[in-house]
């Protein structure tokens, strides 16, 4: 009998269900992406993909995360470095680094951002190596940075969590949990890099459906 360890099973059996399943949905969501970014271009000036900045993958390295742009252009920059914004910096601080009410959102970006449609490119980063369908959240480095400095004590967990790439979906994304705080937050992605499996992410993808169709705690 073959035993699979989380490293083994990373390696073989969940990078090959990645490769797959990513090229399946990535046909699949093609006339959906279509749509998507015809709006998004006519709702908004700027890219159609997201101009922000690299996030954190395996082992600390920076990757470029492919999201559809739901925000105003140079939003990442404008939310710190324009005064005006500084005491909603302040406050998206405080909130984990998620904002309820954005006015950087724009019409469209709310709906995609509500229904997690705006997360369908991450399918390339999956391809490509850097993320898996279901995985620990993909955090930004000042914000890792600025949590570890709030919850000291989750810096293990932290490593833990960098152990493996992040992903698309995850555990607390569909546990109707998604507005927790990061040390509540990173505690639920390192127990599932500790117990990662087969089943566990097959459980964690037949939720993911309803997590997008119904928005529970999106933002």
């Amino acid at each position: 009998m073959i035993v699979f360890n989380g490293d083994c099973y990373d390696m073989y059996i969940k990078r090959v269900s990645d490769i797959v399943l990513s090229a399946a949905l990535l046909v699949f969501f093609s006339p959906i992406c279509l749509i998507l970014t015809l709006i998004i271009k006519l709702n908004s000036p700027g890219p159609v993909f997201a101009d922000t900045p690299e996030r954190v993958g395996k082992n600390g390295t920076l990757f470029k995360m492919y999201k559809f742009r739901s925000m105003v252009e140079n939003a990442h920059k404008m939310l710190r470095n324009d005064p005006k914004m500084k005491k909603l910096f302040e406050q998206y601080k405080r909130n984990s680094y998620k904002l309820k009410e954005d006015p950087r959102v724009t019409s469209i970006g709310r709906i995609m951002r509500k229904h997690s449609l705006d997360e369908i490119p991450q399918l390339l980063n999956v391809l490509k190596g850097e993320m898996s369908i279901i995985g620990p959240r993909a955090y930004y480095p000042d914000e890792l940075s600025d949590q570890q400095k709030k919850y000291p004590y989750t810096r293990k967990m932290v490593k833990k969590v960098l152990s493996i790439r992040p992903g698309i979906t995850g555990y607390w994304q569909v546990s109707g949990r998604s507005e927790v705080n990061f040390d509540k937050r990173i505690a639920m992605d390192a127990n599932y890099v500790q117990h990662r499996s087969l089943w566990y992410d097959i459980k964690i993808l037949l939720k993911t459906p309803w997590a997008m169709i119904s928005g529970n705690g999106a933002v």
